[in-house]
């Protein structure tokens, strides 16, 4: 597979270019080493695409989780509690869960909500998240997910991996694709959300 678009939000790829310049290799390596078209194995069956052969998202990434466990990529989870308190939540944000939950029990938090967010791939504070599947995902890795890797001190850049518009052609509807994830990015601002971000555009 190629690398046809990228879209850097705060500065997300130049970041990496200067501090991570052997990762961004990496990353764009393990994409090379992904034959999409090996992976035509999902038969459709939706009006429009009855019958035809198409890009199977679980195939494409258990192929990214082979290429990127060669090279030692690891996922990562995030545990976390929460409160609605915001003075709490700003003090207690950078601490281990554990700490989390004794700290705002001992502030009269009743019973704290236990949650986590787990990443695809971390490695030296980077993230990388496949992400081929629905729309609503791939709002959420952008918006949240990042975010609250970014902002537990975990990841310093988050990078998404999504199909291009003519890659999500060849896939069943409704997969997020890089245009339109990119596009709600813009939209909001320059500054939202507010952790660097690499947004990559792939396809065959």
């Amino acid at each position: 597979m190629k690398i046809a678009q990228k879209y850097s939000h705060l500065n997300g790829e130049e970041y990496l270019i200067v501090h991570h310049n052997q990762l961004y290799k990496e990353i764009k390596r393990v994409i090379s080493n992904v034959d999409a078209n090996r992976l035509r194995t999902k038969i459709s069956k939706e009006k429009r695409k009855v019958g035809k052969t198409l890009l199977a998202p679980v195939h494409l990434n258990k192929a990214f989780d082979t290429e990127f466990s060669k090279c030692n990529w690891e996922g990562s989870r995030y545990n976390y509690y929460i409160t609605l308190n915001r003075e709490l939540m700003e003090k207690s944000i950078l601490m281990s869960s554990n700490q989390q939950k004794k700290f705002l029990l001992e502030s009269g938090e009743k019973e704290p909500i236990y949650s986590y967010n787990q990443t695809d791939f971390v490695k030296e504070k980077i993230a990388v998240e496949i992400q081929l599947g629905k729309y609503a995902f791939g709002a959420y890795d952008l918006f949240v997910k990042h975010m609250l890797f970014y902002s537990g001190g975990v990841i310093n850049l988050g990078i998404e991996i999504l199909p291009t518009k003519k890659m999500q052609s060849q896939m069943s509807s409704g997969i997020a694709y890089y245009e339109g994830e990119v596009y709600n990015v813009m939209r909001q601002g320059r500054n939202s959300p507010p952790v660097p971000l690499l947004i990559l555009g792939i396809e065959p």
